[in-house]
């Protein structure tokens, strides 16, 4: 019987490369997003079921879970995704925008994962993998509320494989580094406030030094390829990096003044 999957977030990029990965390797495929209908032909593969699904709406949660449980017998696994990325001078930001960055990226997917715990826990199997990043373990200037909410992800991931492990359920993230996809861009929300510019010599320099690593970044299905292998290696391994394991092997082996130079020199050159 084929797995099935559901995917948050598959409108495009890593969401949207993950869903065609698996449905070309025979699962059954579940991809949601907010707007459905605004899919492309991609979208018409035999294997993927498109469902709305808004990580804020708690109904449109349970909805989708329940349908796809409804339609393929069971649910084997799912993926966290959804997400943005907001940028810039913290003091920059205001409330909303700081919600809005929380709610999609940390109780968004808290959401999912509650919702669906209860299913995998009673089946007593089930897989959770929540995308991340590796800016949920090192930092870069001017992405504070981001890192602050991968940061986030991270611990949560972690201290919920423990409270999960008894019942079969495994939890697993990826962590992404630069990936070639719409997040420097569509997905990119660049904080600024009325009469403060002070810091723009900075967010000048810096910003273009650090979209240069998105142009010439992997796309996102190197990114799918590895949520997929989390999804079959049948290990309990918690983390999985892409395009990452270099600089997270610096800023786990260096000090941090000597990797926040770096930082420095790379991000201000």
């Amino acid at each position: 019987m084929p797995q099935t999957i559901l995917i948050t977030g598959s409108s495009s990029g890593i969401g949207k490369a993950t869903a065609i990965y698996f449905a070309e390797r025979d699962w059954n495929v579940v991809a949601t997003m907010r707007t459905p209908e605004k899919a492309g032909d991609w979208a018409k593969h035999q294997n993927i079921t498109l469902m709305r699904l808004d990580v804020l709406d708690e109904d449109s949660i349970h909805q989708a879970i329940n349908d796809t449980i409804s339609q393929f017998g069971k649910l084997d696994a799912v993926v966290n995704n959804a997400g943005y990325g907001l940028v810039g001078p913290f003091e920059a930001s205001n409330h909303e925008q700081i919600q809005r960055q929380f709610n999609t990226n940390v109780f968004g997917l808290m959401n999912v994962c509650r919702e669906i715990i209860y299913h995998f826990r009673e089946r007593r199997d089930g897989l959770i993998i929540n995308v991340a990043s590796m800016g949920g373990r090192l930092t870069f200037p001017l992405y504070s509320l981001y890192h602050g909410t991968k940061w986030a992800v991270e611990g949560f991931s972690e201290s919920l494989q423990f409270e999960l492990q008894p019942f079969n359920v495994r939890v697993k993230i990826i962590e992404p580094g630069a990936i070639k996809t719409d997040f420097y861009d569509r997905s990119m929300d660049v904080m600024s406030k009325p009469g403060l510019t002070v810091y723009d010599s900075y967010v000048n320099k810096a910003m273009p030094n650090m979209n240069k690593f998105g142009e010439t970044a992997p796309g996102p299905e190197k990114v799918a390829a590895v949520i997929y292998q989390a999804a079959t290696d049948g290990s309990g391994k918690l983390r999985y990096q892409v395009n990452s394991a270099p600089l997270l092997a610096l800023r786990r082996l260096l000090p941090l003044s000597w990797f926040q130079s770096i930082v420095r020199k790379v991000v201000l050159k």
